[in-house]
Order: structure tokens, then sequence, then C-alpha cells
């Protein structure tokens, strides 16, 4: 019979990724104890499988790009990248999928890791069932913090288990190049993973569903973004539905049916259609909640509903990326710091130490597409649902001269969305080269709620891409935008 050891912490956290580590940081700076449970690597999604994989196949690409369009150099980078290169680059950034070092990180904390397979049994109890078999009950005197993120969502489709289609994690751990990539879907992990494996010899074909690429941004980044995979040979197929998909034996060629009958051959196909919570099987029944459900939260990260049941990142659906759910992590731990000393928080602090507010109003993105796109706060569609009175002002990024300079032929363009009752930017999105450094000052200015007359005085260096703050602002007092 196997014995259960009872252990009690002031807080127990269920997932070690960024989200989780960040809960424990916050947590153990205030002096409390804490447990963390995870079933995978500690590190999680993005360290893995995720982020950083998939920025490490990524910038070999918008490199040879950008040098492409720069003279004295472009004909140096003609050639093909050297994909062994890039994938044990890659390697290395995921520590050749291996946690000590993140596990070095969380013991120096003073956190106790438990490796296994955690569920919810009850109020403030966690029970743990190890990799040798060992089974632990945890007992958090004050919280328990649900960070177990999200995985790829695969649609309910003909044929599709047995195709062994990629996800996001296959996409972002693959040791071979296929000749030939069929992507479905057409959102972040689409768009990137096109434009990735484009880069490395891919033949390409993106099947959409919808209008365009990256649909929750601004309509003209979309196409962008489409426009260079289709000058780079891919094929972009927009407003089609996958039917079927049918593998050739084992390791044959995999083929795509559309809707209408059309069929697309490839060697691998990517399906990147959306995120489901990893919450299927951690207990939430013994506490009253669905399995597999997202849980919905308070601006303190706190599961409506429960007073020391915590649920952060991904799967609480606020924000699906892992800046903004270490963003808050940040946020719930100070919460739970605050509640176990016995403080009160405050039931009107919009942008408190406590409360997530930016998850509603100054979530920024950067996707790393060649060319790069970004954006903070609200597009101008989500200002006008909203019941905003706005206008936006759009500049063509060649008005900026650090374009010119960055690169020959550039191509590019901003949107600013400025509230007109209040005078200050509610958002912001760029897409071209080189913008993805841009959008922190944009994420200020719409945190900050910095009033545009105060704008005129942050004063941008020439000759930089930054300029481009300028001439929106220029627009805005010229009367240009819609309103």
């Amino acid at each position: 019979m196997t014995h259960e050891v009872e252990h009690e912490y002031d807080v127990v956290v269920l997932g070690a990724g960024p989200v989780g580590e960040n809960v424990v940081d916050r947590a153990r700076a205030a002096g409390l104890s804490v447990a963390v449970v995870e079933s995978e690597l500690v590190g999680g999604e993005c360290s893995y499988w995720a982020c950083m994989p998939s920025k490490a196949l990524l910038r070999p690409a918008i490199a040879r790009s950008d040098a492409r369009k720069v003279p004295g150099l472009r004909q140096l980078v003609q050639g093909p990248l050297d994909a062994a290169a890039v994938l044990a680059h890659r390697d290395y950034y995921v520590s050749d999928w291996k946690d000590d070092g993140a596990v070095g990180w969380l013991e120096s904390t003073g956190a106790r890791l438990f490796r296994g397979h955690g569920r919810l049994s009850g109020e403030r109890k966690v029970a743990v069932e190890g990799p040798e078999g060992d089974r632990h009950l945890l007992t958090a005197r004050h919280a328990v913090a649900v960070c177990t993120g999200s995985r790829a969502a695969l649609p309910d489709l003909p044929g599709l288990t047995g195709a062994r289609p990629w996800t996001s994690r296959e996409a972002t751990s693959s040791h071979h190049v296929p000749e030939r990539l069929i992507v479905v879907g057409g959102g972040v992990v689409a768009a990137e993973m096109a434009t990735a494996w484009q880069a490395l010899g891919s033949r390409v074909t993106v099947l959409v569903r919808g209008k365009g690429l990256l649909p929750r941004m601004e309509p003209f980044v979309g196409d962008h973004v489409a426009d260079a995979l289709i000058e780079g040979g891919a094929d972009v197929r927009t407003g089609v539905s996958v039917a079927a998909v049918v593998r050739d034996g084992s390791t044959g060629p995999v083929t795509v049916v559309l809707e209408g009958g059309d069929r697309v051959e490839g060697d691998e196909v990517l399906f990147a259609t959306g995120r489901s919570p990893r919450t299927e099987d951690i207990g939430l029944e013994t506490v009253g909640l669905e399995p597999g459900s997202w849980l919905t939260v308070d601006d303190t990260l706190r599961v409506e509903g429960s007073d020391w049941l915590y649920a952060v990142g991904d799967v609480n659906h606020r924000a699906l990326m892992t800046h903004q759910g270490k963003y808050q992590a940040r946020i719930a731990g100070a919460a739970i710091v605050a509640r176990a000393s016995g403080a009160s928080l405050p039931t009107d602090g919009r942008w408190a130490a406590h409360t997530a507010t930016a998850d509603h109003a100054a979530v920024p993105q950067v996707v790393f597409t060649d060319p790069e796109a970004a954006s903070v706060g609200l597009s101008l569609a989500e200002a006008e649902r909203a019941g905003h009175r706005v206008r936006a002002v759009d500049l063509d990024l060649t008005a900026v001269s650090g374009a010119g300079l960055y690169a020959d032929g550039y191509r590019g363009r901003a949107r600013m969305v400025v509230d007109l009752d209040r005078e200050i930017v509610l958002g912001v999105t760029f897409v071209g080269p080189g913008i993805g450094e841009l959008i922190h000052s944009a994420t200020v200015a719409v945190v900050g709620e910095v009033p545009i007359d105060r704008l005129w005085h942050a004063v941008p260096s020439y000759p930089t891409l930054s300029e481009a703050w300028l001439r929106l602002l220029e627009a805005y007092r010229d009367g240009a935008g819609t309103s």
C-alpha cells in the first residue's frame, strides 16, 4: 500500500511554467512558504515549446530578410539558411529540453518542488501522485494558484488523429525540415511558423478559414504579413475550411481535403487553430467547478466564488501570452501576500498593485513574422464597440527617415487610436521591419494615460523608427484620420 505523506504550506502552486514561477517569486519574497507541483518540465510551455524555441527559429529568418534589404550586404546573404545550425541554436535555447537550470532557480527561492500530477482534492488541498508512485497531500493555509496553462486544441475532423498532425509543440521542436508544410490557421502561431519554416526551406501553404491572417489585430496587419509570405513563395488561401485529413501510411505524405473537394498535399500539416485549458484532470470537480473549463477570475486573479483559489495565466482565458501571464502572476502574488497578512484590498484600485487592469486596457503583443507586427491596447473596432468616441490616425512608415535607412524598399504602417473625450491614446499598432522594439513606448503611453499634449514633449531621436510617434501626433493635430 502506498503511503500518503501530508504537508502544509502557505501557498501551493499547480504548474511551474513562467506564470507559476512568478507566483512563487512574489510569495517567497514576502516570506510565505510555497510548494510547487509540476508534471512536465520546470519552465513550462514558453521555455521549451513556445516563446523561446519559436523565436530562436525566427531570428535568423528575420535577420536574413533585413540584411537582404541593406546595400553592400544583400549580395552576401542570398543563399539558404543553414538549417542544421538554426535547429541546433534552437536546441541550445531550450536546454535540449532539460530543466536543470530552471529547477536550480526554483530551489534557490526556497520553494519545495513536487514532481508529478497534482489534483485539487477539496478546499485548499492538492493531492500529488509522483512519478515513482509516491503520494503527497498538500494543504495550503492561504491560497492555491492554478497555473497549468493551455494546450493546442485540435478540431474534430475525419482522419486527423491518424494523420499525426503537428501542433505548436511539434512545429517548434521538429528536427527535420519538411519539403512541404501545410499550415491550418491564421493566428500568431500559424503566421510565425509559416514564416520560420518557409525561411528554413519548406514550401508552405497556409489555409485560413477567415478573411485574413492575424484577425485580432488591425486589418492591415494581416495584409502586410500575407503579402510577404506570398512574395517568399507561400500559397496563402483565405476563406477556406478543412473537411478531412488523410495520411498515406505511417511515413507518407498528408492530404488536407477542403470543403468543396479541393485537396492540398504536403509532408507535414500544422494545425494552429486555438488553445484549450489544461484543467481537465486537476480535480476541479472537488471544489464545484467544471473539469476542462476556463476559470473565471476577478481582477486580483481569484476564482469567482472562492476566497482561496486563484487561476493565473492562460487558464483564465484573459490574455493568452507569456508576458501577460507573468504580469498576472505578479498581481496575484501581491494579492495573496496582502490577504495573508490580513490587509483589505482597495475596491477602486484600477491601476493598483493588486489589480490586473492591463488585461483589459493595455495588452501588448509582438508577432515575430517578417515583417514584424505589434500592438497594444484597443484596436479601432474594439474602441468603437466599447463606446469610446475615438479617432484613428494612420501613418505610412516610409514617411519616417529611419525607415529608409533601416531597409531599402521599406514597407510598413502604424495606427494610433485616440480617445477624443480624454485626449489620450487607447491603442497603437505597428507593422513593418524592426518595429517590435517600438511597442513598449506605446505601452507606456497607454498604461500611463499620457495626455496627447504631453506626448508632444516626448522628442524621438533622429533618425530612428520612433519618429513614427511624431508623425502620428502631427497627423492627429492636423485633423487626419477617421472619427
